[in-house]
């Protein structure tokens, strides 16, 4: 299926692994010109090697950026204005859970859980709203199942998650109809965040196959497995993209149909 990607102009947070490197693979795969930022500029730089090699220098631009840092993020919008001149796609992906019940978390987890979910959304939304009005484009949130099926062990994380689907769906309406909003809500994917837990597992003779297997029986998942950051990126190209011409203000789950609610 053709998504009618070839030629737009897409910006992925969080570009340097997991689900942003595989959403900027899918994407330059598409035909589509790609921008990814990044924190660590030697790790982003690392992406950017293995992206280029596939794909060639002219279709991808890094700029190493801290999405909480407004300035920054204002950079990385003067830099694809710059390259690509304007922006027809934003993929809002950065952030990792925070372990730990209410009991557990202290004021300062709690502003810091909070600071980065909801600005990580807000600091980019703001420095590409306008090229993405001109455009008539498309900002992807990736989200979590957490924000509408929370979990005891990651309640700042889950209450945080929550707040940010609240502000898609507010965006949806407010910047309707010039750029399409949505979310993906994801379930367990396997990610930097699962391989380091598996790397630091209690019994080193599990394998890797045998402990994701575990988790999967363990979380009650219905496909009996954790997903793959490509099948994320599917998802969000799909939402990104002029098939989905039609859709805003949704949110798909991508969960292996872990959630529980109608």
């Amino acid at each position: 299926m053709d998504l009618g990607l070839a030629g737009k102009r897409a910006v992925v947070t969080g570009g340097s692994s997991g689900i942003g490197l595989a959403t900027a693979r899918k994407l330059l795969a598409e035909g589509a010109l790609v921008a990814i930022c990044a924190r660590g500029a030697e790790r982003l730089e690392q992406a950017a090697g293995t992206l280029r090699a596939e794909f060639g220098v002219q279709n991808l631009v890094t700029h190493a950026a801290d999405v909480l840092d407004a300035q920054a993020v204002a950079g990385l919008a003067e830099a694809v204005r710059s390259r690509f001149g304007g922006c027809d796609i934003l993929i809002n992906n950065a952030g990792q859970g925070r372990l730990g019940s209410f009991a557990e978390t202290s004021d300062a987890d709690w502003r810091a859980e909070y600071e980065l979910k909801l600005f990580s959304q807000i600091n980019p939304a703001r420095a590409f709203e306008a090229m993405l009005r001109e455009a008539r484009g498309a900002l992807v949130a990736v989200n979590s199942l957490l924000a509408i099926q929370p979990e005891p062990h990651m309640v700042a994380t889950a209450s945080a998650r929550a707040g940010v689907q609240n502000l898609i769906k507010s965006l949806a309406r407010e910047w309707a109809p010039q750029v399409r909003v949505n979310s993906i809500l994801l379930g367990l994917v396997i990610s930097g965040q699962w391989e380091r837990r598996f790397a630091a597992r209690e019994d080193q003779r599990v394998t890797r196959a045998e402990w994701f297997a575990d988790l999967a029986r363990r979380r009650d998942i219905p496909l009996g497995r954790l997903g793959e950051a490509e099948e994320a990126a599917a998802a969000i190209a799909f939402l990104a993209s002029p098939a989905a011409g039609y859709i805003t203000g949704a949110s798909l789950e991508v969960s292996g149909g872990l959630s529980r609610h109608i």
